[in-house]
């Protein structure tokens, strides 16, 4: 479905945006990629290996609407990657985040419309589920205000939906290139916050996979969350590094023990297919949409009340080994 159509990734030069890039430029032969983002040394250092025709590189901010706009002219599909992802920052800094994650979301949906762009997904976190950051809430934000953009289109085409996920093993900021620094530094133990926290666990490729088919899948107002394992974090200092001393630091601000995808909040609206949820809208939409059946026609079931998915009482754990061999696969992208 991206042959021949133009494609526009917000934050592009992130680690999802060069994944995605990658995958799209393998497997489809678009007409453009436009990545747009605000720094320029990392554009400048992501036209060194993406250099395809296509390819079209943006400056601009997404806290910039008229930008926004003009750089969505003749756009098919939107995946909005661009937000300010690190909770602590987040909890020190709030006011920018709000305008990034949150300010920002509404501009892209606005320059959306302007443009009638066909799709548009937007990546979430787990952390918006039942947030207790700030990062968290304002993802939370943005994640209603894409659902509730599918009413507010009148008579323009465009639809919206977002893709949850957990911790991408790899990505810039992420635990593994933390620990993997401290042991190429020659660390003796490892910190972590909490021996009991535990995390969804996801590669790049699998998280660029599932929105590429989430594009296919959608109606328009659905929260996607994929089936993942989970990891302990002590199995997973282990795995790095086996045998290697902890030291336990404390729960920095912001951050939660165990991580929630679908929350038991949300169990009336979620729908459970072979390999992903789906969060269906809480609000009535004036086109009406059969969310158990998605547009490539995977059939889902509700599920039981109060269900919720939990990092914690995932029923598929990662084993020491498992992490491993995991981690290899993932950061050999």
């Amino acid at each position: 479905m991206f042959n021949d159509k133009s494609i526009l990734i917000t934050g592009g030069t992130g680690s999802f945006g060069k994944q995605y890039i990658k995958t799209l430029l393998k497997n489809y032969k678009p007409k453009r990629i436009v990545v747009y983002s605000r720094d320029e040394l990392k554009q400048f250092e992501m036209q060194q290996v993406y250099n395809d025709k296509c390819m079209r590189y943006f400056i601009g901010d997404v806290r910039d609407e008229k930008r926004l706009t003009m750089a969505m002219r003749d756009i098919d599909y939107v995946i909005h990657a661009a937000a300010l992802k690190q909770v602590p920052a987040a909890e020190y800094n709030p006011t920018e985040c709000i305008r990034t994650n949150i300010n920002g979301a509404e501009n892209v949906i606005h320059a959306a419309f302007e443009n009638n762009v066909s799709k548009v997904i937007a990546l979430s976190t787990d952390k918006a589920a039942n947030p207790i950051n700030l990062y968290g809430a304002t993802k939370l934000c943005s994640d209603k205000l894409f659902v509730a953009a599918n009413n507010i289109s009148g008579g323009r085409s465009t639809r919206f939906a977002v893709v949850r996920y957990g911790n991408v093993v790899g990505s810039r900021g992420s635990v593994v290139p933390f620990f993997q620094q401290k042991l190429d530094e020659g660390a003796d133990c490892l910190p972590v916050t909490d021996e009991a926290m535990t995390r969804f666990w996801i590669s790049l490729q699998d998280g660029v996979d599932f929105v590429l088919k989430d594009f296919a899948r959608m109606h328009g107002g659905e929260i996607f969350v994929p089936k993942i394992p989970s990891i302990r974090i002590m199995d997973l200092a282990e795995a790095m590094s086996p045998g290697i001393a902890i030291k336990i630091i404390g729960i920095r601000p912001g951050e939660k023990l165990h991580e929630i995808m679908c929350p038991a909040d949300d169990s009336h609206l979620t729908v459970k297919f072979d390999d992903h949820f789906v969060i269906t809208p809480s609000i009535s939409f004036t086109t009406k949409s059969d969310f158990k059946v998605n547009a490539l026609g995977e059939e889902g079931v509700r599920v039981e009340q109060g269900f919720e998915y939990n990092s914690a009482s995932n029923p598929h754990f990662l084993s020491v080994e498992e992490i491993k061999d995991f981690n290899e696969k993932a950061m050999e992208l």
